[in-house]
């Protein structure tokens, strides 16, 4: 058995980390590969964090394209081979004459829900604007939503399984910056790479919607080192990459910010 209370301890996300447990320690049990819902990026970061430190058993994440958000995880007992090709997933496409009654992300995700299923069975969704949307499900769920899922907006829809290989993926827009600070505190660094003063940026740490490495800071003075990821919800994110010490003293920092 898993040392599970010890490895709760000071989690954010108990519930979802307590359900990847009884996952792992079925893994072990049985020999077989065991997988997850869909998971988010805060849940996925924290469930590295607790179970990269176990000998016992591996994990594999995979959300059908290298920068998707919501992923899956496929556990096994570490003797046992491993890859993303055991993430079962499927790609569904919800095609409709979007031009005159624009449709969201919200707007796909709701319907979706509507028709019963949880998020927990839903990836990414990706917006195609006039043309709909592709969609990431867990494959049992295909069969229902191609039956059940014929309306999003007040817009008809047909949505069917495709290959994973037709995903319309983007690549994020980013953008390469520099800046030079007298620290590697928090407030510095994200105020320079997101482009606002100092001020507001402490109010957006201090309110809750900071995240570094995915994990909720609301400490200005935080200390950020080279490969941190800040997020800031609705306003994108940010990767920390070389830092270098000027003649002065101060720290040259590059940064790319994913818009």
């Amino acid at each position: 058995m898993l040392p599970r209370e010890e490895l709760l301890k000071g989690v954010e996300n108990r519930d979802s980390i307590a359900r990847v447990i009884d996952h792992a320690e079925q893994a072990i049990k049985t020999w077989e590969v065991v997988l997850t819902d869909f998971l988010s990026p805060p849940e996925l970061a924290e469930i590295h964090r607790v179970l990269g430190r176990l000998t016992d058993v591996q994990l594999v994440t995979w959300g059908g394209y290298p920068q998707a958000e919501r992923q899956r995880i496929a556990i096994a007992r570490s003797e046992l081979p491993l890859d993303q090709s055991q993430v079962h997933l499927t790609a569904l496409e919800i095609a409709g004459n979007f031009l005159f009654d624009t449709a969201t992300h919200r707007d796909f995700l709701g319907a979706m829900l509507g028709t019963g299923i949880v998020r927990e069975k839903t990836g990414d969704i990706i917006v195609l604007g006039e043309r709909g949307a592709q969609a990431i499900v867990v494959p049992e769920l295909a069969e229902f939503l191609e039956m059940n899922l014929q309306q999003v907006r007040s817009v008809p829809v047909k949505t069917q399984p495709i290959d994973i290989n037709e995903l319309k993926v983007r690549e994020p827009k980013k953008k390469e910056l520099t800046t030079v600070e007298a620290s590697l505190r928090l407030d510095a660094i994200a105020s320079a790479g997101f482009g606002m003063s100092r001020s507001k940026m402490v109010d957006i740490i201090e309110s809750g919607d900071v995240r570094v490495n995915w994990k909720e800071i609301n400490q200005a003075s935080s200390q950020l080192k080279s490969g941190d990821l800040i997020a800031i919800r609705g306003k994108g994110r940010l990767e920390v990459g070389e830092i270098a010490v000027t003649k002065k003293e101060r720290y040259r920092v590059q940064l790319t910010r994913y818009m």
